[in-house]
């Protein structure tokens, strides 16, 4: 690591050593290369398995930029248009949703709408048959709400009938060999063995993920059960599913190499994953106003938020997080494992910013 960042490096150490973190990585690239790659911590027990390199964890939705990829791939392609209603490419799909809309959490289909049990997180065509019969709580278009449990699978569908195969499939082919990432869904079982075990950073922190009893936000991120359940997110059951909202598996240099790709129009070591145009396109701001199911103003680009200082990317509700900041140049990383608030990526922000 060049002795510029090494203030950032001893952040990291930083909140190893306090407790205020467990075991994470961090990655960033800088003017087109990467400059660090820092792992830490455990990824089960304190003193027990170190973090490595190539551990994997579940990043919740800074994986939803890696589905709505996907299907960018098929607009860059002319598989799809963005403005076409949905129903074009899923004949079932009752909302008048345009893929555009479904891609900017705009659709008014931020819940699924038939109450499921942790079972059905492996059924895809049952959650995806949910949503083809939904009705939509809004007038698709006229407000957002993060589609936090349900983004996956209205783009993963869309790939799957335009494509025909599952987003897994396409992500794997696609994007994660022809770019190197380290990142997935549906992890077979050699991969799941390095995953990273979940852990709260407080007892009560899936409660106060959860809101009020009966809200659209705990709609949305109650159903299927058990996603914010331990004994379920660390489970073979989870990590081998596709629920592509929220169970990306990742490392924070696959990440921080993804979004350095973005970063550079498209291309990454001279593979050319998707246009120039396109990428503008899919950061530029759909949508900007109060977001329905995070109770806050949102701007919201094709699978991303969009910030004031011109950044572009996603965190995860645990506290990962990864993300483009063209005005100052670089792409960045974090994946924990110690699910708690933002405050660890917000001070090493604020010191990588201090480098720079």
């Amino acid at each position: 690591m060049h002795a510029r960042f090494t203030p950032v490096r001893d952040c990291f150490d930083d909140l190893l050593a306090t407790g205020r973190e467990s075991g994470a990585s961090l990655a960033v690239w800088y003017d087109g290369q990467q400059v660090i790659d820092l792992v830490g911590g455990y990824r089960d027990r304190p003193g027990g398995t170190p973090w490595r390199p190539d551990t994997l964890v579940n990043v919740y939705s800074v994986g939803k930029p890696v589905a709505a990829l996907c299907l960018l791939l098929l607009v860059d392609r002319g598989q799809v248009d963005l403005d076409a209603p949905v129903q074009e490419y899923w004949p079932e799909f009752r909302t008048p949703a345009t893929v555009r809309q479904v891609l900017s959490h705009t659709a008014g289909l931020p819940a699924f709408p038939v109450p499921r049990p942790a079972a059905a997180i492996a059924d895809w065509a049952l959650l995806a048959g949910d949503l083809a019969a939904a009705d939509p709580e809004w007038t698709p278009g006229s407000t957002a709400g993060e589609h936090a449990w349900t983004y996956g699978h209205l783009v993963g569908e869309l790939v799957r009938r335009v494509d025909g195969r599952p987003l897994s499939r396409f992500l794997a082919d696609e994007i994660t060999d022809r770019w190197k990432l380290d990142l997935g869904l549906g992890l077979a079982e050699a991969d799941q063995r390095r995953c990273a075990d979940l852990r709260y950073g407080d007892q009560r922190w899936p409660i106060r993920k959860l809101g009020e009893p009966g809200s659209l936000r705990a709609r949305a991120l109650g159903n299927p059960a058990g996603g914010l359940d331990l004994a379920v997110l660390n489970s073979p059951l989870w990590r081998g599913a596709e629920m592509p909202a929220v169970n990306l598996h990742a490392t924070a240099s696959g990440l921080a190499r993804l979004y350095a790709g973005l970063l550079a129009g498209g291309v990454l070591d001279g593979v050319r994953l998707i246009g120039a145009e396109l990428v503008a396109e899919a950061t530029r701001v759909q949508y900007d106003g109060e977001d329905l199911v995070l109770d806050r103003q949102v701007r919201w680009t094709l699978g991303m938020q969009w910030e004031p200082d011109g950044s572009w990317g996603m965190g995860g509700i645990g506290g990962s997080s990864a993300w483009a900041d063209p005005e100052r140049g670089y792409a960045f990383a974090y994946t924990t494992a110690l699910l708690a608030e933002h405050d660890r990526v917000d001070e090493l922000v604020e010191v990588l910013h201090s480098c720079l």
